[in-house]
């Protein structure tokens, strides 16, 4: 939209840049794409792409390297260190300290950050990425690319919490139809001593009727709530398989694969950050905000506006 073109961001108070108001790469992450072969050379082999629709997701896709991780963990102290605390923290739509509640099992959870800093900004409108994400929102066809919302985990040293099992689309039903993806970013090493992330293969195509299976836990907290209300097939074929990321490395899921990781209790901390994107044209199903803190899309609208800028359109990788 013309109106967010420009590169110079509203402020929410003085010296207090709001990056929402910004719908272009600010070049944090390298330089912006100049070509349709900038942005085509983003694209997932035919493999990757076939293993995504087979499985319910692909991973360890290279999309940052270790320097660019450190300069975002140092954004991350905001999130995590009260003493550190963003001027810009009210503009997050969502900010749990520690979503379980139990200080043996701490989960630092939030949404919004991209509004903050200028490198969790252009995450959001990052090529390697976005590209990717217009061949897996459709099996059928190349999909423009929105941004829908973008979200950081953390679990301490010594007293990580667990992420419990579910499915994405599950919590996002006030949008549709399902046309979703979720890109998972590993900020440090994931291993299975340091909670890293599992996939359940194939649990994409567990559903209800066509509705994603139902919400067990709120707060993440209960690991294997999940199981409660499987079939025994679905039990039988839970799986869990270790993502095995590495510093800088995402994988890209499917909005109903089952999905979740374990505590943390190494020495270490474990952070990642998710950007997380739907097919351009989805539609708004409720009568309330999308987002705490954004404007009201009323139903049966299409999403779109300075909080769901459009990231990439194929036609932009295609020469003229």
């Amino acid at each position: 939209m013309p109106e967010f073109d420009s590169a110079t961001p509203a402020e929410l108070s003085p010296g207090v840049p709001d990056w929402s108001t910004v719908h272009r790469l600010l070049g944090e992450l390298g330089e912006p794409p100049q070509s349709a072969g900038d942005w085509a050379k983003h694209f997932l082999g035919q493999e990757k792409v076939a293993e995504f629709f087979e499985r319910g997701y692909v991973s360890n896709i290279r999309v940052l390297t270790e320097e660019q991780c450190d300069r975002i963990l140092k954004d991350y102290e905001y999130f995590i260190n009260p003493s550190k605390r963003h001027p810009g923290h009210a503009m997050l739509y969502e900010h749990h300290s520690n979503q379980s509640g139990d200080s043996n099992n701490v989960l630092m959870h939030g949404l919004g950050q991209w509004r903050l800093t200028r490198l969790f900004h252009d995450l959001v409108f990052l090529p390697a990425i976005s590209v990717p994400s217009s061949q897996l929102l459709d099996q059928e066809k190349l999909r423009p690319v929105r941004f829908w919302h973008d979200q950081m985990f953390a679990k301490p040293a010594r007293h990580g919490g667990v992420v419990a099992w579910h499915q994405d689309y599950s919590y996002w039903t006030r949008t549709k139809p399902m046309m979703h993806l979720t890109v998972h970013i590993a900020l440090d090493d994931q291993t299975l001593e340091n909670g890293g992330l599992h996939f359940i293969p194939g649990s994409h195509r567990w559903h209800r009727g066509g509705k994603p299976l139902p919400v067990t836990d709120f707060n993440f907290k209960d690991m294997e709530s999940i199981k409660t209300i499987l079939t025994e097939e679905e039990i039988a074929n839970f799986k869990p398989v270790p993502s095995g990321l590495k510093k800088g490395e995402a994988s890209f899921h499917h909005p109903l694969t089952v999905h979740g990781s374990y505590s943390n209790r190494t020495d270490h901390p474990r952070r990642a950050t998710v950007v997380n994107y739907f097919a351009d044209g989805i539609l708004s199903n409720t009568d309330e905000p999308l987002l705490d803190g954004t404007n009201l899309i009323k139903r049966d609208c299409k999403v779109e506006g300075q909080f769901y800028p459009l990231v990439f359109d194929p036609d932009w990788a295609r020469k003229k």
